[in-house]
């Protein structure tokens, strides 16, 4: 008789717009029935992870697919010239207004509480003073998604508890040390990847940090299978190449999805979820630009 399935966690990084990847990864995982016993998120994957978390099946897949297909840049980066200006003479600890965003957010996770969740969700954070990562896995659920989500100098930080929380990536994009401490025997590491073939240079100061946070991701997530490989069973599902969608960029979000779900059922087709290591559209690598 065969043993009991391992405890499977789904570990969803980070990566601004290009968090689109991670829902064809989604979807592509449940349709072929494999399904976390536990999720956890960081940043732009924390948004994937909480509401997935929610139904995590191919109808809740698709829905958070028409969620990203209708996102545009000022849904989530609403900048202003007034915000950035009183940003840069540190007149305010942010540039952009997070109203939106927050707003966006509270429309579509279906639960106020994170331990409400179909499948326990875990989202990582960055207490601001100490620069220690922490997990959040109780409690109201908008608030912990906006603390893991909040950019430095981006977004204000996040307060809950008496505590202030930002962006999740800076303590730990991709918390495989998280999934671990919770018990997951067997991870499944969703990866946003990063744009590898731009031809330009991204516009602007945000779209510029964020593509640097996400080859700085890209670089960590490596480091981080590799400390781990040979004590836990990791899973990387391959993430896009080549890409050239830059990281603030939310018109694509169609064919980032689609492209990643074609691309995550040939691997499962593979065998993917029989083999670990470290795909090689993972590591920062070189196209030939024309």
């Amino acid at each position: 008789m065969s043993g009991a399935a391992p405890r499977t966690a789904f570990v969803l990084a980070g990566g601004g717009s290009l968090g689109a990847v991670e829902v064809g990864m989604l979807l592509a995982l449940a349709e072929a029935g494999v399904r976390p016993d536990l999720i956890v998120g960081s940043s732009a994957g924390a948004v994937n992870a909480s509401f997935f978390a929610g139904r995590p099946n191919v109808a809740g897949a698709r829905a958070l697919r028409a969620i990203w297909l209708g996102l545009r840049a000022r849904d989530v980066f609403p900048f202003s010239p007034v915000g950035g200006l009183l940003g840069a003479l540190s007149l305010r600890d942010h540039m952009i207004d997070p109203g939106p965003f927050r707003r966006l957010i509270s429309d579509h996770i279906p639960y106020r509480l994170l331990e409400e969740a179909e499948v326990p969700v875990h989202v990582v954070a960055t207490n601001v003073l100490t620069g220690r990562e922490a997990l959040l896995s109780k409690g109201l659920a908008v608030p912990a998604v906006m603390a893991s989500s909040a950019i430095p100098g981006v977004f204000p930080p996040v307060e809950i508890a008496g505590t202030y929380y930002f962006d999740g990536s800076v303590a730990s994009n991709t918390p495989l040390a998280s999934a671990r401490a919770l018990g997951a025997e067997r991870i499944v590491v969703l990866p946003t990847g990063y744009s590898c073939e731009m031809k330009k240079l991204p516009q602007g100061a945000l779209a510029m940090a964020l593509h640097g946070v996400n080859i700085l991701i890209a670089r960590q997530l490596v480091v981080d299978v590799e400390r781990f490989m040979d004590t836990t069973q990791i899973r990387v599902v391959p993430p896009l190449c080549p890409v050239s969608t830059q990281p603030f960029d939310f018109s694509n979000a169609a064919q980032l999805v689609d492209r990643a779900a074609a691309s995550t059922r040939a691997w499962l087709a593979r065998g993917g979820m029989e083999h670990t290591g470290i795909p090689y559209e993972l590591p920062p690598h070189e196209h030939e630009l024309i």
